[in-house]
Parts: structure tokens; sequence; C-alpha cells
């Protein structure tokens, strides 16, 4: 009962200020359980100049995607992506998962200024008006990915060949004995985190420039490759 849903959950229904009014955040947040944390993340972020985007984790149980998919009826500004992925903690699906969605969101008719991802277990300490004052304070036009030329430590993460493994309930990451070959382009590989908040412009760069589809594809079979796609991408000059 959608009407039921808005009153006793008490969603914002009107942008509070004209600033964020005239200022839409679009968000990407991944889930595969725990369905009442993810209403209250929902709540706590939701602004009707905003536009949301949901990746359901394919591998969830039926009566969860329906219960998800019940609740984003009753808004016209949140989705479930057309594309769900298998996901796999610290494999490749968990990128794919965001891209999945970035590919929806550029194609949405809210013209949203900049990206935030989130997964199920956030929630926010600021206020939409908060987010929005901080990115414009110093990031305006800028992106918020940072990172690190990849140590040393972490250098087994794009040397060799990783394969994900989803079968009968279980699902990881392993690797092989496959050397990878050097980065495309002769990239210097930075390391970060899988979290960012990202411009519009970058977001269609990165889905439609050369370097980045294939950066993209030579990821593939690393380990974690969200923690370093975005943050390189962003290293690049210009």
């Amino acid at each position: 009962n959608c009407s039921m849903v808005l009153k006793t959950l008490h969603f914002i229904t009107r942008p509070l200020s004209d600033e964020e009014g005239n200022f839409s955040l679009a968000y990407i947040i991944t889930i595969h359980k725990e369905l009442e944390m993810f209403v209250k993340l929902l709540r706590a972020i939701y602004m009707p100049q905003n536009i949301y985007c949901i990746h359901v984790d394919e591998k969830s149980p039926k009566d969860y995607k329906a219960a998800v998919q019940n609740i984003v009826n009753c808004f016209e500004n949140i989705f479930i992506s057309s594309k769900r992925e298998n996901v796999v903690y610290a494999g490749f699906s968990r990128l794919q998962a965001d891209i999945n969605c970035m590919r929806d969101l550029v194609h949405s008719k809210i013209q949203w200024n900049y990206i935030i991802n989130l997964c199920g277990q956030d929630y926010p300490i600021k206020t939409n008006k908060d987010i929005i004052q901080y990115i414009k304070s110093k990031w305006n036009g800028k992106n918020m990915t940072p990172g690190v030329v990849q140590p040393l430590h972490m250098k087994h993460r794009t040397q060799v060949s990783y394969r994900e493994y989803v079968r009968s309930g279980m699902s990881y990451v392993y690797p092989t004995k496959n050397i990878k070959a050097k980065p495309p382009y002769n990239l210097t590989i930075y390391f970060g985190s899988a979290y960012y908040i990202l411009t519009r412009e970058f977001v269609e760069f990165t889905l439609t420039d050369a370097r980045a589809k294939d950066l993209l594809e030579w990821s593939r079979d690393t380990y974690s490759p969200d923690e370093h796609y975005w943050v390189t991408l962003n290293r690049l000059n210009g």
C-alpha cells in the first residue's frame, strides 16, 4: 500500500530548499539482504528531486526481490537496475553492478549533477543539504575518489588472473596461475575506495571513452577491481 508506505515512514515529498531542488543527486544502492535496513537507508537519503538506482543481487531470495520491487513501485524516481548481477565479494560483478546502474541513470529524465554509490549497510550522518554544500564547497566539477599508486602489498590483485565462483549458495573469488598482461595504454594503476562521488561528465566519460572501456575489460579478472578502476581513470590527464 503505497500511501501507507509514504505516510507511516514519513518520506520527504518535496524539496526542503531551493538550493536542494536545483541540485539533483543520483544514487546507486547495491543490496542483497536486510530489507528493513534498506528501507531505513532509503528513507534517510530520499528526496523527490534525486534519482535512485537499486541493484538487487540476482542471488537474493525471490521474496526479498519482490518486497524491494513493491517498495520501488511507490516512487517515480526509484527503479531497479535493468540488468542484475550475481554479486561476488571482491569480484568484477561488484563493479559491473555499479556500471549497470550508471548506464540506466545517464538515460534518466532527471538531470542529476553527481552520483553517489552506497551498499545496503550504509547510513548517512549528513543531510542532503549538507552533502550538496560540501560538494559545492571545494569539489564543484571534481570527483571524490581519492587514492595512491598501487602499493607493493596489493600488486597481487592485478598481477595474476582471478575468477569468480558462484554455486550452491557459495560465492568467492580465487586466484589462478595465469599471469596478467600489463594495463592498457601503459596506465599507472592507483588504489583507493570502492565508494565515490562522481560528476555526471565523468560517468559519461567512463561509459564511452576507449581507455575506460579497455581498462574495464582488463580489470575483469582482477581482485576487487572497484578499488582501482575509478581512481585510476580519475588520474588520467585531462
